[in-house]
């Protein structure tokens, strides 16, 4: 009887071990988002790709529903799937609290000016494309997008992916 025992607890050792170290046989992968801050950089890929550029207009350091947004929205799987397919992620952040270079400042101004974003957090997809001349681009909105109010609490990201599909439809009746 006392080797049944000790058998019995050797059994729940390699068994308990055998299930600590065994790796999932269904797991995921899910790829990190990629947010690009130069909008020439992230054209490229846009142009490459033929996925519109999502512009994120942010304050990172201290807008509370940009944050909400990043946090009920972006972080969430179904999000971070649909964007790897959907279109190409650009931050134009304006923060108050660190500065950005010179460069970035004016690149960001200039498209919040172009887009005349006034509050945070706004989205907009679109295309940029070069002038025929070679001199500047111009810009094939689609259309903006903020925080998805009404959206049931904890499905946010169902509701924005619904709009921003919505938008993305206007893309396939133009061409």
């Amino acid at each position: 009887m006392k080797h049944l025992k000790h058998l019995g607890i050797l059994t729940i050792i390699i068994f308990s071990a055998t299930f600590t170290n065994a790796q999932p046989t269904t797991s995921k992968k899910v790829e990190a988002l990629v947010w690009y801050t130069d909008i020439m950089q992230a054209n490229e890929i846009s142009k490459t790709s033929g996925k519109p550029l999502f512009a994120f207009f942010t304050g990172s350091d201290w807008c509370g529903w940009c944050r909400k947004l990043q946090n009920d929205v972006f972080s969430k799987l179904e999000f971070i799937q649909w964007a790897a397919k959907n279109v190409v992620l650009v931050e134009l952040d304006f923060p108050k609290g660190k500065a950005l270079s010179p460069e970035l400042t004016q690149q960001n101004a200039s498209l919040q000016q172009t887009f005349g974003v006034q509050g945070y957090p706004t989205i907009w997809l679109f295309f940029l494309n070069k002038n025929p001349e070679g001199t500047g681009f111009s810009i094939d909105p689609l259309g903006s997008l903020g925080y998805p109010s009404g959206a049931q609490v904890g499905k946010e990201q169902v509701k924005f992916i619904e709009g921003a599909n919505a938008l993305l439809k206007k893309k396939s009746t133009k061409k």
